[in-house]
């Protein structure tokens, strides 16, 4: 029922119709944060699905490592990120945690390294000079191993060389490390040919462990005939032989260095594995040095000073070496009461055998025994010579000396001993002690009492001889220039009569002008007579007659 008109209100006002509902509408606003919101999805999503994964390497120190900034590099290229860095459970270690690209996850083996890339100076190389800007990072190498992993134990050192570089690997085994560090260079023939990788001590202490990498195609000059020695520094030997010097490069003078080279007699041999293990000598010298397999120990005893000789010191027979001084000692001898020196030695019979018998001939004991008691039946002794002036040290000679007491070696005594002579100094002295001895007897005292008789006999006879000198010339010296005034007064006259315009040499022009004609003369007569002998009887005929 409708209500019923007010009183005074308009009529004619229009009916209000109430509109039936209907359905929303999208407005094109709305699309922009719907495309937003779909690109947000899509890029969490992807995220989510490029995300590489999350490891932890640890350290000793953070120095230079900060999180949120600090890179992990792979061949200079970004591969992750150090995210926290915390300190270890143990305390002496710190744990930076990274985060890795989706392509790094590859890389992940257990034989990855990292290690921190600072300004580093070793084994006369400079790395690292790039952080100097762009600060610090970490470098890593990526492993091989089958097995993959997360958790890795930080290198303190950049690896001397890296997985994949072609070249080989030697270990060497020395008494001493020397000036060798990691990086140290790897001479052949005075070519870098690689570096020094590794060292440790060993497990005894009695020596060091050297790993080495030689690099391609060098590798290839490293047998089981090659010889590795210590080429660090400048090597300086004072010895029996004299002042020797020996140095691989500048660059080993100042960082020390490593060299090998292969003997020079030496058959052909095939290159070496790797890992093959070496002996590593202290020089170049004791590397070539002759083999001292099949030595056999010899005791001398020398009666004479041995200073200068000392362990090491050569045995050589006439300038070849036969071995080397083992040891130096004195002792008293209560048979003679005398005190002697024994001296014992090394001597390599087998270098006796011909070059080209020595690495294919077995020398039994018997043999060696042998050809020494055959060269000491012919006078071959021992004797102390000086090797050198300059350093006075000594050195033990074998030869043959013929007028040698006969001797023999007693084989049965340990060592053996080698019968000995005086050295050439002793000798020397013994002569020089001779001399003496002849000179205390000559009679000094006497020949010079003599000799001051003689001089005083001297001394007076040169006074006679001066006052011979002084008569002669205070009385013969005016009468002999008298003498030679009137003489020189003789020659003047001589020389006018020997004028050619002097009254003598006409009146002889004229004498023998008149002796030619009564030659001439002379000539005719006796040309006549020739002709008629018989004028001397008869005369001269009334027809020759003018």
């Amino acid at each position: 029922m409708a209500d019923p008109p007010i009183e005074g209100a308009p009529t004619d006002l229009p009916e209000a119709i109430a509109a039936p509902p209907h359905r929303w509408a999208p407005s094109i606003v709305w699309l922009v944060p719907i495309v937003a919101a779909a690109i947000g999805a899509w890029l969490a999503v992807h995220a989510l699905l490029e995300r590489g994964p999350d490891i932890t390497v640890m350290f000793k120190s953070a120095e230079g490592i900060e999180a949120g900034k600090t890179k992990i590099k792979y061949k200079s290229v970004d591969v992750g990120q150090v995210t926290t860095i915390s300190i270890g459970k143990d305390r002496e270690h710190v744990v930076v945690r990274a985060r890795m690209t989706k392509d790094a996850e590859s890389f992940l083996r257990s034989d990855t390294q990292f290690w921190v890339v600072r300004p580093r100076i070793a084994g006369g190389s400079v790395s690292g000079l790039s952080t100097l800007l762009g600060g610090t990072f970490i470098g890593m190498d990526a492993g091989n191993a089958g097995d993959s992993q997360r958790d890795f134990k930080g290198l303190e050192v950049p690896p001397a060389v890296t997985p994949g570089v072609p070249g080989r690997q030697f270990v060497l085994r020395g008494a001493d490390l020397g000036s060798l560090e990691v990086g140290t260079p790897v001479y052949f023939r005075r070519v870098e040919v690689g570096r020094v990788v590794a060292f440790s001590l060993d497990k005894d202490g009695h020596g060091v462990t050297v790993k080495v990498f030689v690099d391609a195609p060098y590798d290839q000059y490293v047998n089981y005939n090659s010889r590795f020695w210590q080429a660090s520094g400048v090597d300086l030997t004072l010895n029996a032989s004299g002042v020797k010097l020996d140095t691989q490069s500048l660059v080993s003078i100042l960082i020390g260095g490593l060299a090998f080279e292969t003997l020079p007699d030496a058959p052909l041999s095939t290159p070496a594995e790797p890992e093959a293990s070496f002996e590593l000598f202290d020089s170049r010298a004791a590397a070539f040095a002759p083999s001292t397999a099949g030595y056999h120990t010899f005791v001398l005893y020398f009666s004479e000073s041995v200073r200068g000789l000392e362990k090491g010191a050569p045995v050589d027979f006439r300038g070849v070496n036969l071995g080397e001084v083992h040891s130096v000692d004195i002792e008293f001898d209560r048979a003679t009461k005398t005190v002697r020196i024994p001296v014992v030695v090394r001597l390599y019979p087998d270098r006796l055998l011909r070059r080209e018998l020595r690495r294919t001939v077995t020398v039994d004991q018997i043999e060696r025994r042998e050809v020494v008691d055959t060269m000491i039946a012919r006078g071959m002794r021992a004797q102390l010579r000086t090797g050198s002036l300059l350093t006075g040290q000594l050195y033990v000679a074998l030869d043959f000396f013929p007028h040698a007491k006969p001797a023999q070696v007693d084989w049965t005594a340990v060592p053996p001993t080698i019968p000995t002579v005086p050295g050439s100094l002793t000798n020397l002295e013994t002569s020089l002690t001779s001399v003496v001895d002849k000179l205390d007897k000559i009679p000094f005292e006497a020949i010079a009492k003599d000799l001051q008789v003689a001089l005083r006999q001297l001394d007076s006879a040169l006074k006679s001889a001066e006052q011979l000198v002084q008569r002669v010339d205070t009385e013969l010296t005016p009468e002999a220039k008298d003498a030679l005034v009137e003489a020189k007064r003789a020659l003047a006259a001589a020389g006018r009569v020997m004028a050619s315009d002097s009254p003598l040499q006409e009146d002889a022009r004229q004498a023998l002008g008149e002796i030619t004609r009564a030659a001439k003369s002379l000539r005719v007569l006796t040309d006549y007579l020739e002709r008629h002998p018989e004028s001397l009887i008869r005369g001269k005929s009334a027809v020759e007659k003018p």
